[in-house]
């Protein structure tokens, strides 16, 4: 049997809708006694199918976890015990300290890991809100109120954060829980710029990030890489990381899909290399067309892909969500975005539908996309 084998150690199941266990396996991990992935939600008791996976795991092996899978099927990264306390320390670092952190992301997924991570690093109590119901300002802001440290962290992904925006004067004690934390730290997606900065405005002191599985998180906060990572651009405008959080079967340094460049000495992420558009010998990338859409009035959410155009070869459709508007009107974008604009369409969905880790679910957009058929361009 492999565990009889000394190089071996046992791997350990556990589902993310049981964050105690994750967080004492996650000690274990830390100590390099296990390795452990955590599964999806269990139903009735019953965990659900891990395909692949062995009963026992090699000595560096810590930590199993499948990227998001928004543009494909999910890979699975090993993070070693080693990348995990760095990945944490240099967080904490770089935040100015140590805190107690709330948990309000899916722990199957990199960054709900690491605020378990993180509290351990930190030897603090998590407060956990249950992240297999949908998230809640309401839900927020009480399980904020139950903080105690006096520093005080939490990770969201984009979507939850304008959610928290939308509701922020409706909400009692909404804005006094966001300027009590001393860092929110935004990842997962691109940010709604529009929704920082009316933030940060209000003195709550948002943290973007970036990074991704393979590097156990974020490892660039507000484009400055931490300290002990290095981030270069190819030439083919693709950002490579070298750095001690790096997941132990991936290349180093790790080549990523985006599309990156340093202005004024921090990095900016123009999108990713494989959503480029490219109609009737036009380049677009479909993150500026999801950039623009944001920007627009009345809109609360937004995720463009690529489709087939009959005359041009390739254009987009931007799925979006609106708020107060009752309308969209696109009849400008392509003074923005360019000619390709003209070949896109723009269509309004009640709600956008996403993945566990709270990404919009490019690959349904883009079969209900392929379904539009001839009516991409048209008016």
């Amino acid at each position: 049997m492999a565990l009889l084998d000394p190089a071996m150690k046992p791997l350990q199941l556990v589902p993310a809708n049981d964050p105690i266990n994750a967080l004492l396996a996650l000690g274990n991990v830390l100590d390099g006694s296990q390795g452990l992935f955590i599964t999806s939600p269990e139903v009735n008791g019953v965990l659900p199918e891990v395909h692949g996976l062995p009963e026992a795991v090699e000595e560096k092996v810590g930590l199993i976890v499948e990227s998001s899978g928004s543009t494909g099927t999910p890979k699975r990264l090993e993070l070693s015990a080693k990348a995990l306390t760095a990945a944490a320390k240099m967080s904490a670092k770089r935040l100015g300290g140590n805190g107690q952190w709330l948990l309000a992301l899916p722990i199957n997924f990199v960054a709900g890991a690491m605020v378990l991570v993180r509290s351990l690093i930190a030897d603090t109590q998590p407060v956990l809100m249950n992240t297999s119901m949908p998230f809640t300002a309401e839900a927020f802001t009480r399980s904020a109120s139950l903080m105690t440290g006096e520093r005080r962290y939490t990770s969201l992904v984009p979507t939850q954060l304008d959610r928290l925006f939308q509701v922020l004067d409706a909400e009692p004690g909404l804005l006094e829980a966001l300027q009590r934390f001393d860092a929110i730290l935004i990842g997962g997606q691109k940010p709604n710029r529009t929704t920082i900065n009316a933030l940060r405005k209000k003195d709550i002191n948002i943290v973007t990030t970036y990074g991704m599985a393979e590097t156990c998180g974020g490892v660039v906060y507000n484009g400055e890489p931490l300290d002990g990572v290095e981030i270069s651009i190819l030439e083919d405008d693709r950002i490579a990381i070298e750095s001690p959080t790096l997941a132990s079967n991936v290349k180093r340094p790790y080549i990523t899909s985006d599309l990156g460049q340093f202005t004024d000495g921090k990095l900016y992420v123009k999108g990713r290399a494989d959503r480029v558009v490219v109609s009737g010998a036009h380049k677009l990338s479909l993150e500026s067309v999801e950039e623009w859409t944001m920007k627009q009035a009345g809109v609360v959410s937004a995720a463009a892909v690529s489709t087939t155009h009959p005359k041009f070869g390739e254009s987009f459709v931007c799925f979006l969500t609106l708020g107060d508007a009752t309308s969209f009107d696109a009849a400008k974008a392509h003074f923005a975005l360019g000619v390709v604009a003209k070949s896109g369409e723009w269509k309004v969905l009640e709600k956008l539908p996403t993945l566990m880790s709270g990404k919009p679910d490019l690959i349904e957009l883009t079969e209900l996309a392929a379904k539009l058929g001839g009516k991409v361009g048209q008016a």
